[in-house]
């Protein structure tokens, strides 16, 4: 199994890395704060202007580590990479899949089942220990119309009637999302925002949503595979559209879990964010934060439902990129997406 390597994330502005022995040393106001191993590293992700030395950004590419350049709020601007890596065969036989009907179909449906699983997961996790027992009838009840949601699925002969089963079964989980919340500081999540986020909450999300997608995407480059050529989100220029599909699954256990589990042990104040008209961004201190969690969270290890091995909860994204790769391979009939075990 491939080692959990660190993504390094400069969140103050105005810092300065460079190279040093073998060492991403990161200066800021002209004083040398911490110097990191390469060998530790996989990836460093720079928030807001940050300056990198040539020699640095030269060291990063021969030794395989990408450089992913986020405005302050974390919308992406660029990616530095190395020669791309991976069997050109592999990523063929991704190709060709996509003009395959019958294994787009199947793929998408077992993606949406997990999706679908993982979100319920979720809200009966929540049900089983609310004391308000209107708002436990109401959550045990999405969890149901995700179940009836899903079962839709089997009847389901293309991808556009499943993105169709998919959008009903978002309206309801999100429907719940403030039952989840028990903010002392009253935050609420409303309805889902992304572009801008419109609350505190959305603003969270959205966050540690850039986060995954950036280790999703970082993991399929490792594999050999395209993260552009999807099969659930349609393929336009630009887009990661596999890495957003592979995402789905993900999003409910390693995201919505961490965000929920973070306002409901108060661990946010006023400062941890800024406001722009009727936008809504973390601030410095509250990236700091949420990362630091982040980063906690991958750490841990749980036992990987089909490997049937400890697995730390970071590397999944790369362990699923490596079944699919599998699957192409004929190695697998069918992929088994994550399941997470409640």
């Amino acid at each position: 199994m491939k080692k959990l390597l660190e993504t390094l994330y400069i969140t103050t502005p105005e810092s300065y890395l460079f190279e040093r022995n073998g060492n991403i040393c990161i200066s800021i106001g002209g004083a040398e704060k911490a110097a990191v191993p390469i060998t530790q590293v996989n990836s460093i992700v720079l928030f807001g202007k940050n300056t990198l030395s040539t020699a640095l950004l030269s060291f990063c590419s021969q030794n395989d580590v990408t450089i992913t350049f986020l405005s302050e709020n974390g919308f992406f601007l660029g990616r530095l990479c190395g020669p791309v890596s991976g069997n050109v065969l592999l990523r063929k036989r991704q190709y060709e899949t996509l003009a395959d009907t019958a294994f787009a179909n199947r793929f998408v449906k077992d993606l949406l089942f997990c999706k679908l699983r993982n979100s319920r997961s979720v809200l009966v996790r929540y049900a089983r220990t609310a004391s308000d027992e209107a708002e436990k009838s109401g959550v045990a009840a999405a969890a149901a119309d995700l179940t009836a949601i899903a079962n839709r699925l089997d009847d389901c002969t293309d991808i556009d009637s499943m993105r169709g089963i998919e959008g009903a079964a978002a309206s309801v989980y999100f429907s719940r999302f403030d039952n989840l919340l028990s903010s002392p500081k009253g935050y609420r999540f409303e309805t889902r925002s992304r572009r801008p986020p419109l609350n505190e909450v959305n603003a969270v999300l959205s966050f540690v949503y850039t986060l995954l997608a950036h280790d999703v995407r970082s993991s399929m480059e490792a594999v050999g595979l395209d993260p552009a050529a999807g099969y659930l989100h349609t393929l336009r220029p630009g887009r990661l559209s596999f890495a957003l599909d592979i995402m789905e699954e993900l999003r409910a256990p390693l995201c919505d879990r961490l965000v929920i589990s973070m306002f409901n042990r108060d661990q946010f104040q006023t400062q941890d964010f800024t406001t722009d008209f009727e936008a809504v961004y973390l601030s410095e201190k509250g990236r700091r934060k949420v990362l630091e969690q982040w980063r906690a969270r991958k750490r841990e290890s749980i036992q990987h439902p089909f490997l049937k091995e400890k697995v730390p909860i970071g590397m999944i994204p790369y362990v699923q990129s490596m079944l699919f790769a599998r699957v192409l391979r004929g190695d697998l009939d069918r992929y088994p997406p994550f399941v997470w075990r409640s």
